[in-house]
C-alpha cells in the first residue's frame, strides 16, 4: 500500500482560462529520496487518464534538474474550450510513496454575453469578494437549503455550484446496506488495454444465482469473460481488455444491483530508439530510423515545424515498431533539423549534407608529337554524371572534323588527328559545377633526319601472366572493365587487326569494345563486359616484312542465374518441405549453394531462413505458423555473388494431419458386413476434415485393403463384402490437405458372422390404449422392433391379412410405418404386427378407431303439455359416429318468430322437461346428438307441438302521442374562466342544447371573431370548443358563446387571462438584493424596446410601472 507523503514541493493551481487561449499547469517533483524515477499522471474527474490524449490539443513536457534533483513536469491545453472545464488531478507515485493535488478549470468567454455576467463584473468592480472564511462552510453545514443562497450573497460566494460540490464532499452519507451483497462491486475500476481486470462481489446467500451486464446487455461465459464462484464470491474476469471494454458493469442478484464503470486506458506510444543525426554528401541516400513501443501506432515527420507529407521526394517506410524518414537524393536544400512525434514522445534529428568531393582517378598527361600524328588527352574522374569542357590556352575547344571530344563513362577524351604545329599549347579539362581544372602540355616536335628504311619482322609479344587463368585464356567478372595491352615489335610499325572469330572485326573507334593503338602497343579495351562479349579473339600483325598471329580466349564470368520451379513439396505442422531447379546458368563459375527466404502471403517482409550456403535443392523450412500462407523464393550463389530472387513459389500452408480418430467400435454385424462407428480426431488443426479412410485385413495378415475408394465425411461406415467365419482386423484414417492421419485400429478381431437376436416388438406407449382419430384425418405410426438376422413383419387387422390397397405399410430393418392419408370408418378394428426370425415371433394387437359425428335423434315427441312446461322424448340416433354419444341439446322456437333458442345442453338421458314457456304460444322443439367430434349435423325435431294455454287476461292499449322534441337554445354547460401561459395552445368549452339545430356565434370583448386562422372553433353534437393556437398577451379578454335558433337565443361568457411564457424575476435564481439591483440596472439604463439577447427570457410582475421593461425571444 502507498502512503501519502509530500513528492509535489509545487503544486498546479486553479485558474480560470479564456476560451481559444493556451493554459498551461506546473508541478515539480523532488527525488532526492528516490531510488528510481518517479511516476507522474495527469487526470481529468476521477479516472480519466490525460496521457492517453496527448496531441496537438494536449501537450506535456518532463524535464530534470541534476543539481536540485528536481523533475519538473509541464501541461498544456492549446486554445482551450468549454469542454475543457472541470476538476483535474495530478498524481505522482514512486515504490511505496505517493502524492495527489487537484486543481479546478474554469473557462470565460472572450466577450460579454449575458446581462448576469455584466451584473457580477460591475460588482467586481465597486466592491471586492472578501476571502471566506472556515466558518462560513460551518453556517453552510447547518443551514436549510433554501438558506444556502441569502448565505452565498451575504459572504460574497458567487459561485453557488462549486460551492455546492464543495458542501456535499463535506457531509458524510452513509452508505445504503444490502441484504443480497456483503460487498459490492468498486465505484470503478482502470486497466490499460490489453491487460486482464477482475470484477468481484460478495454475496449473503452463497447459492445466489448472479448476472453479470454490460451496459444493460447480459454477458455470456466465453474466453474472454471468465466467470468464477467462490463460496459466496462472484467473479467476472475480462481478459486481453480493448476500447470496446470501456463501459458500465452490473452485478445482478435477485432485484438488488451493484455498478461500477471500466476505464480502459490507451499506453501513449513512445519512443524506444530515438532519432540519430545523418550527415551524407549530395545524391546519397538518406535514412531517418525510430523505433516506437506499440507496432500499429502512427507517428508524424516534421522538418523546421512543417509536416512532411509523401510526394515525390520523401518516403514514409513501417515495418513492426520500426519507422523510417527516407530521402533518395539528398541536396542541401535538405538540410535542418527533423522531428518525429508519437502521442507519447518525440525525437529529432540532425541532417547535414556537403558537396560531394569530385576524384580524379587518371589525370592528362603531357604529349610530344611529330606533324601528322595523333594526340590523345584522357582522363577520368570519380562520377560518371559530371560533364566538363575543354580549353586551350584558356579558350574553348570547339569540335571539327580533326578534333573530337568524347565523354564514356567517368572518362573523358580529347583527339587532335594529324597534329599541326599551331595545335601546341596548354590543354585543360574543366568540370561542370566544381572549381577543379586538369591540365597537359602538348609540344609539336619538328624532326629533319636522313630516314634509311630498315625492315623486321612483325612480332606479337602476349603477356601470360596477371589475368591469365591459362595459356591465352583471359577471365572477366561480368560488369567489370577488360584492358589487355599487346606489345608488337617490328619495322616498318605493323598493321594491327583484331577479330572476334572468324568474321567480326573490331575496329578502333570510340566504343564499348574498342582496340587502341599507339606505337609497338595495342590495347584491347571492353567496357563493363557482358556475357555476349566470350568468344576466341584473332590478332593479326602485318608490315612489308612478314606477319604474325595470335588468338585470346575471353571467358565471361557473372552471378549466376535465379534458381527456377520454386515450389513446396509437402508441408507440416510447422514446418513445409521445398524445392527447386538448379540456374540455367551458372555464371561461368560452379554454383555453390542457396540461400533460401519466406515471407507471410500479403507482406512485403522477406525473412532469412540460412546464413550459411545450403548445397541441396531441396530444404526443409521449419518454425512456421499452423495455417498461415507463405511464399519462398531462393537465391544462387557462386564465387562472382549471389543471383537475383527466384520468383516466388506458390502460396502454401503448413498443415498437420489430424490426430487419429477415436472410439472405433463396431455397430452391427451380418453375414458379409461390418458396421463401424467412431468418433472425430481430438486434435484436428487449421486444414479440418476432408474425409475418412476405412482398412480391413484378415487377422495374422499384413497386407490392408482400403475398403472405400473416396474419403467418407460421416463417422460410420458398413464395409462390404468380407468373408463369413473370418476374424476381421478394422482400422480409420482421417484425411486432409496436409495427408493421412495416424491410422485408429480395433484392439481385437472381429469374427464376421450374423448374431441371432431375439425378435422384440417396442410398442410406443400412446398405441398401448386405444388409438382414436377423426374421419380424414391421417394415421401415421411409426413402430419400432429389434432382431437380427432382419425379421419377417407381417400385419393383419381382425385376424385377416391386411389389405394394402387401403393401408399402406413400409418395412426397414429397425421399424415398420403404417400409413394411412385420409382415414375412413372402415379403417376402425383391430391390428397385429408379427415380427418373426425362424422360429421366434413377438405379436402386438393395436386397436384403431375412426370416429365422426352422430346422427340425428330420432322420433322427437312432445309427450305432455301442462302449465308453462312440456315434456319431450326421443330415441339414440341410428349412427352414432362408431362412439358412444356424451349428450343431447335442445332447442325451442315459437311459431310466430321461429327463432330457435337454446334451453338445455349435454342432456345425458333420452328425455326432458322443458319449463319458462310463454302463455299463448306454440312451441316445436328440436333434439341435437353429441360425441367427441362434436354435435350433429342435423337435428331431430318433434313431430307434433307444444301450445301454452291463456288465461283469460286481456291487455288495454293506451294510444300513443308524438312529443314535441322544438326548444329554444340553452346552455347546459357554460364557459369557465381560465388563465393560460403565452405560447401554448389553449382551448374552452360549452355545452348547447336545442331543436332546430342552433348557429352558434362566438365573440372576443362582444366583436365576433370570424374566420381568424388563430381560433379553430368546432361542433360536436352540441360540445362547443373554442381552440387559440399559441395565444399571446393581447389574446386575454371576455369570450361570448351566442347561440340563436328559430325560437329564441342564449349566450354564456368567460374570462382568459394570458400569463408570460418565461420566468419572472422572483422565479429567477438570485438573492434579493440582486434582483432589486438589476431591476434598477434595468429600468435605468435599457430603453424600453431594447431587445436582450435571445438567451434570456424576463418578464417583470404586474406589480410594475408602466415603463416596466418586457425581455423575449
Amino acid at each position: 500500500m502507498s502512503q501519502i507523503s509530500g513528492l509535489l514541493v509545487e503544486k498546479p493551481q486553479s485558474v480560470t482560462a479564456v476560451k481559444g487561449k493556451n493554459v498551461t499547469f506546473v508541478t515539480k517533483v523532488d527525488s532526492s529520496q528516490m531510488l528510481r524515477k518517479p511516476t507522474m499522471k495527469w487526470l481529468k474527474g476521477k479516472w480519466m487518464d490525460l496521457g492517453s490524449k496527448a496531441g496537438k490539443h494536449l501537450q506535456f513536457k518532463e524535464t530534470y534538474d541534476r543539481n536540485t534533483k528536481i523533475y519538473t513536469y509541464e501541461m498544456t491545453i492549446v486554445k482551450v474550450v468549454d469542454g475543457d472545464a472541470g476538476g483535474y488531478r495530478c498524481e505522482v507515485t514512486s515504490k511505496d510513496k505517493c502524492d495527489s493535488c487537484t486543481f479546478d478549470i474554469s473557462v470565460e468567454e472572450t466577450q460579454q454575453t449575458n446581462i448576469l455576467e455584466a451584473f457580477k463584473r460591475s460588482e467586481r468592480k465597486q466592491k471586492e469578494e472578501p476571502e471566506i472564511d472556515v466558518d462560513v462552510w460551518e453556517i453552510l453545514k447547518n443551514a436549510k437549503p433554501c438558506d444556502f443562497e441569502k448565505i452565498a450573497f451575504e459572504y460574497g460566494i458567487t459561485d453557488l455550484r462549486g460551492m455546492l460540490k464543495r458542501l456535499k464532499k463535506m457531509k458524510k452519507v452513509e452508505p445504503k446496506k444490502s441484504d443480497a451483497f456483503l460487498k459490492k462491486l468498486d465505484p470503478a475500476y482502470s486497466m490499460e488495454k490489453g491487460k486482464k481486470i477482475q470484477l468481484s462481489v460478495e454475496l449473503a446467500d452463497p447459492n445466489a444465482q448472479v448476472k453479470w451486464l454490460r451496459n444493460g446487455q447480459e454477458i455470456k461465459p466465453s474466453a474472454k469473460y471468465i466467470f468464477e464462484s467462490v463460496g459466496g464470491i462472484r467473479k467476472l474476469t475480462i481478459n486481453k481488455c480493448t476500447l470496446a471494454d470501456d463501459a458500465e458493469y452490473e452485478c445482478v442478484v435477485g432485484e438488488e444491483k451493484s455498478f461500477t464503470e471500466v476505464f480502459v486506458q490507451e499506453p501513449p506510444v513512445t519512443i524506444t530508439k530515438m532519432l540519430d543525426d545523418v550527415h551524407v554528401v549530395v545524391g546519397e541516400k538518406v535514412e531517418f530510423e525510430v523505433e516506437v513501443s506499440d507496432e500499429g501506432a502512427n507517428v508524424k515527420w516534421m522538418k523546421d515545424g512543417v509536416e512532411l507529407s509523401r510526394d515525390g521526394k520523401y518516403r514514409f517506410k513501417k515495418d513492426g515498431t520500426k519507422h523510417w524518414l527516407i530521402i533518395n537524393e539528398a541536396t542541401t536544400e535538405d538540410i535542418g533539423t527533423y522531428y518525429v512525434y508519437t502521442s507519447g514522445g518525440e525525437s529529432k534529428g540532425e541532417l547535414d549534407v556537403e558537396e560531394k568531393e569530385l576524384e580524379v582517378l587518371q589525370s592528362i598527361a603531357d604529349l610530344t608529337l611529330k606533324a601528322a600524328e595523333q594526340a590523345v588527352f584522357k582522363c577520368e574522374v570519380s562520377d560518371e554524371k559530371v560533364t566538363g569542357k575543354w580549353f586551350k590556352d584558356g579558350v574553348e575547344v570547339i569540335p571539327s572534323d580533326r578534333i573530337k571530344m568524347t565523354h564514356i563513362g567517368r572518362t573523358h577524351k580529347l583527339v587532335i588527328d594529324d597534329v599541326k604545329p599551331e595545335d601546341a599549347g596548354d590543354y585543360s579539362f574543366v568540370p561542370d559545377g566544381y572549381a577543379l581544372s586538369i591540365s597537359a602540355k602538348l609540344n609539336f616536335l619538328e624532326i629533319k633526319i636522313d630516314y634509311v628504311p630498315r625492315q623486321e619482322p612483325p612480332k606479337i609479344h602476349l603477356d601470360t601472366t596477371g589475368s591469365f587463368v591459362n595459356k591465352n585464356t583471359i577471365i572477366v567478372v561480368a560488369g567489370n572493365k577488360l584492358r589487355f595491352d599487346v606489345n608488337i615489335t617490328g619495322e616498318p610499325p605493323p598493321t594491327v587487326c583484331w577479330k572476334k572469330g572468324d568474321t567480326v572485326r573490331i575496329s578502333e573507334a570510340e566504343g564499348r569494345v574498342r582496340v587502341e593503338t599507339r606505337k609497338n602497343l595495342s590495347c584491347f579495351v571492353i567496357e563493363g563486359a557482358e556475357r555476349a562479349d566470350e568468344g576466341l579473339y584473332h590478332i593479326t600483325v602485318t608490315n612489308p616484312a612478314g606477319e604474325d598471329k595470335a588468338d585470346v580466349m575471353v571467358k565471361i564470368v557473372d552471378v549466376p542465374d535465379p534458381p527456377e520451379n520454386v515450389k513446396c513439396t509437402g508441408v507440416g505442422e510447422d514446418s513445409a518441405s521445398v524445392q527447386w531447379d538448379p540456374p540455367k546458368f551458372d555464371g561461368g563459375v560452379p554454383v555453390k549453394g542457396y540461400l533460401m527466404e519466406r515471407k507471410k502471403k500479403g507482406s512485403s517482409r522477406w525473412t532469412k531462413l540460412n546464413f550459411d550456403i545450403y548445397e541441396s535443392t531441396t530444404y526443409e523450412a521449419k518454425k512456421m505458423i499452423e495455417g498461415v500462407l507463405y511464399e519462398m523464393r531462393v537465391f544462387a550463389l557462386n564465387g562472382i555473388g549471389m543471383s537475383q530472387p527466384s520468383a516466388s513459389s506458390n502460396p502454401f500452408m503448413p498443415i498437420a494431419p489430424t490426430s487419429e480418430p477415436t472410439r472405433l467400435t463396431v455397430d452391427d454385424i451380418t453375414d458379409g458386413t461390418c458396421a463401424l462407428k467412431w468418433l472425430p480426431p481430438e486434435r484436428i488443426g487449421a486444414g479440418g476434415i476432408d474425409g475418412y479412410i476405412i482398412e480391413y485385413c484378415v487377422e495374422g495378415a499384413s497386407e490392408w485393403v482400403q475398403a472405400n475408394e473416396t474419403p467418407i465425411e460421416k463417422n460410420s461406415y458398413r464395409v462390404r463384402g468380407l468373408p463369413v467365419g473370418e476374424k476381421m482386423l478394422f482400422r480409420v484414417t482421417a484425411v486432409n490437405i496436409a495427408g493421412r492421419s495416424p491410422p485408429a485400429v480395433m484392439a481385437q478381431a472381429v469374427t464376421i458372422r450374423e448374431i441371432v437376436e431375439r425378435p422384440k416388438i417396442r410398442l410406443p406407449r400412446q398405441l398401448r390404449t386405444k388409438y382414436i382419430k377423426r374421419v380424414g384425418e391421417k394415421v401415421n405410426l411409426v413402430i419400432p422392433f429389434q432382431g437380427k438376422p432382419r425379421p419377417v413383419v407381417t400385419w393383419h387387422k381382425d385376424g385377416a391379412p391386411l389389405d394394402t390397397g387401403l393401408v399402406n405399410i413400409r418395412t426397414s430393418d429397425v421399424d415398420t410405418i403404417l400409413f394411412i392419408r385420409q382415414a375412413a370408418r372402415e379403417h376402425s378394428g383391430q391390428y397385429t404386427l408379427s415380427v418373426q426370425i425362424e422360429n421366434m415371433e413377438d405379436k402386438v394387437n393395436l386397436e384403431i378407431q375412426i370416429v365422426d359425428k352422430p346422427g340425428p335423434p330420432i322420433a322427437v315427441t312432445v309427450t305432455d303439455v301442462w302449465g308453462f312446461n312440456a315434456a319431450l322424448e326421443w330415441k339414440p340416433p341410428k349412427d352414432n359416429g362408431n362412439c358412444e354419444i356424451t349428450g343431447y341439446t335442445i332447442q325451442k322456437a315459437d311459431l310466430k318468430t321461429k327463432e330457435w333458442f337454446t334451453v338445455l345442453e349435454h342432456n345425458r338421458r333420452p328425455s326432458c322437461t322443458v319449463s319458462d314457456l310463454v302463455m299463448g304460444n306454440e312451441y316445436t322443439f328440436r333434439v341435437s346428438s353429441e360425441n367427441i367430434c362434436g354435435m350433429s349435423d342435423d337435428a331431430g325435431i318433434s313431430k307434433n307441438t307444444a301450445e301454452i294455454a291463456k288465461t283469460g287476461l286481456q291487455q288495454n292499449l293506451q294510444p300513443y302521442k308524438e312529443k314535441d322534441m322544438c326548444s329554444s337554445p340553452k346552455f347546459i354547460t357554460p364557459l369557465v374562466d381560465r388563465s393560460v401561459i403565452a405560447g401554448y395552445s389553449a382551448a374552452i368549452s360549452c355545452a348547447v342544447r336545442g331543436l332546430p339545430k342552433p348557429k352558434i356565434i362566438w365573440m372576443k370583448n362582444k366583436m365576433i371573431i370570424g374566420e381568424d386562422p388563430k381560433y379553430l372553433m368546432q361542433n360536436n353534437q352540441g360540445v362547443l370548443t373554442l381552440n387559440i393556437r399559441k395565444p399571446s398577451l393581447f389574446d386575454g379578454g371576455k369570450y361570448t358563446c351566442k347561440a340563436i335558433n328559430d325560437l329564441g337565443e342564449d349566450e354564456v361568457e368567460c374570462k382568459l387571462e394570458v400569463r408570460g411564457m418565461a420566468k419572472n424575476l422572483h422565479q429567477l435564481q438570485l438573492g434579493y438584493n440582486q434582483k432589486k439591483l438589476l431591476q434598477t440596472f434595468l429600468n435605468k439604463t435599457l430603453h424600453p424596446a431594447v431587445m436582450l439577447p435571445s438567451t434570456l427570457h424576463f418578464i417583470f410582475p404586474c406589480s410594475f410601472t408602466p415603463s416596466s421593461v418586457t425581455f423575449c425571444c
